[in-house]
Formats: C-alpha cells, structure tokens, sequence
C-alpha cells in the first residue's frame, strides 16, 4: 500500500481543516516545501497535494506553491481542488503533476470527466467525498443527494481507474479511519481504492494495508507527531 502524505494549502501554506470546516483551520507550516522535504527524507515516494481555495472556489490560487513543491520535493505528486476544466486538468499536468485529482466536477458534469478520462486516462483520479452517505460538493460544504456508492458504481462502469473516498465526519478528527467502508469499497469495486480521513494510528495503517488497498492518505497525524513517516511506510511492505 502506498502511503500518500497530504499538503493542504491555503495561501500558500501547509494548512489542515477540521471536518472540511474552513473556520476551523490550523497552520502547521508557513512554508510547505519544509514538510515535503521531511516527507520524502522519510522514504515517502508521493505527496497528496490540496488547493484547499480551489476547492471552495475553482480557481487555482495556489498553483505556484503545487508546483514548486513537485519540482523541489521531487516526488511524485497529486493534486485536488477547484479542478472543474479542461484547461486546468491540462495546465497541471502539462507543469509536470503526475495525477489531478477531480470531485465536484465529476458528479456535476459527465462530459468533462468522460473526455479527462478519455484524453488522460491513469492520470485522472476522482475524489468522492462521503458525508451521510451522499457524495459532498464544493470543498465539502454542499450534500449533492447523490448515493456516494451509487457514484462509484458509475464511475467504474466509465473506466476510472483510481478512486479516492474521503470520511469527511473523520477528516482532521483523529478519530481513526472508517475501516468498514473502506473494506466495503475494496470489495465491492476493482478500482485503485485510496482512502482518506481519520488515518490518525500504525493501527489504522496497518488494517488500510491489510484490507488490500492500493493507497492511504495521511495528513495530520503526521503534523501533530501520532505518525512516523518512516515507520508508517515500512508497516505497508
């Protein structure tokens, strides 16, 4: 299982949001280079990369930050947030990123992600956010009334091949992942499953990689020191 440290920026730094709630914001680094090098140090090979005011807003405020960390980290990079066009699938990957991630554009306009798929194929991931067990839009702030697992049944049937479902109730709460889902999604679906929210433990870690997962994305439990890096990566082997 890949192990997926997480840079959530905002204004160009290393932020994290509790439960998706941008009132309840911390900042754990003023300058987030300094957290991805500490990643890739520790053995990291990706970085999980969030243009939280993308998210909100479909801009792409943050755009010199991603790509200053890809090209100084020298990881492999993902990024989500605001990724609703064309034009910025292309000027992301065109800079170098490995995948975009997309969410609210995904479940609110199917011609978009049909032709991402079909121009980028591996290199688009969709996010499916889960709050109440609907699929959450625009930076988790709306329920869409969609059925979350209903939307990844869809989403295989059109290819997709990495799907990466956030708990928002356990996103940034320290509470531990939702292992029930996860071993829900990874059996009902062939997708590269990636789970994200809650993964605060080894424990949770070590249940993700045993559940056959393709990837875990941690974030602030490797701010607030409850995860080592180094050690984390080597329970996954």
């Amino acid at each position: 299982m890949i192990l997926f440290p997480a840079v959530d920026l905002y204004e160009g730094r290393a932020v994290r949001l509790l439960k998706g709630d941008y009132a309840r914001m911390t900042v754990y680094e003023s300058d987030p280079l300094r957290a991805a090098l500490r990643f890739r140090d520790a053995g990291a090979e990706w970085i999980h990369l969030v243009d939280l005011e993308g998210a909100r807003d479909g801009t792409t405020p943050n755009f010199d930050a991603v790509l200053r960390l890809k090209r100084e980290s020298g990881l492999s990079a993902e990024i989500g947030g605001g990724i609703r066009r064309m034009e910025t699938v292309e000027k992301y990957l065109s800079a170098g990123l490995d995948r975009v991630i997309l969410g609210t554009a995904a479940l609110e306009n199917e011609a978009f992600l049909r032709e991402a798929l079909a121009r980028y194929g591996e290199k688009i991931a969709v996010g499916v956010d889960i709050l109440d067990g609907e699929a959450a839009v625009r930076g988790w702030r709306e329920k869409s009334g969609v059925d979350a697992f209903a939307f990844c049944e869809k989403l295989e049937k059109m290819g997709l091949s990495t799907l990466i479902s956030t708990d928002i109730s356990r996103d940034g709460a320290m509470r531990g992942a939702n292992r029930a889902l996860y071993k829900k999604l990874q059996e009902r679906f062939s997708m590269k499953i990636v789970a994200s929210g809650g993964v605060s433990s080894l424990e949770d870690i070590k249940a993700l990689s045993s559940l056959g997962l393709y990837g875990a994305i941690v974030g602030k439990a490797l701010y607030t020191g409850d995860v080592d890096l180094k050690e984390a990566i080597e329970v996954t082997k």
